[in-house]
């Protein structure tokens, strides 16, 4: 059996703001919403491409360490295709997020957003 990537989860004070903006920013779909019996607020989301993208708030007697959105060591961040990377840093920065580095490259051109929530991204255009 290949071992393929199942979800990203996101963690948020606030997961139907941080759900809001991930649908507005890449046309994310929210497939279900509801508070489970641990007591977190989980919202799950779907990529256009097909990934799922759980976000959700502390579960009961949980206390969440700060975000970090520079670059670090552990999980850093995840990638999203963009064809026209000028014009998606344009309508991320008027979202609330900040370029952090980039655009840089020759042959994929990067760069890298510190979004809401602490969430690093970096897009790529090929």
């Amino acid at each position: 059996m290949p071992y393929n990537i199942n979800h990203i989860h996101l963690k948020s004070s606030d997961p139907k703001t941080a759900a809001d903006w991930w649908v507005k920013a890449f046309n994310f779909t929210i497939e279900s919403d509801a508070v489970r019996d641990i007591g977190d607020r989980f919202i799950r989301c779907r990529s256009e491409g097909g990934l799922i993208v759980n976000i959700s708030s502390e579960r009961t007697g949980e206390v969440l360490g700060p975000g970090d959105a520079d670059a670090h060591l552990g999980l850093e961040h995840f990638g999203l295709d963009s064809d026209d990377l000028e014009a998606d840093i344009a309508r991320l920065e008027g979202l609330g997020a900040k370029l952090v580095d980039g655009p840089r490259g020759d042959g994929p051109r990067i760069c890298f957003l510190h979004c809401p929530g602490d969430v690093r991204i970096e897009l790529i255009q090929q």
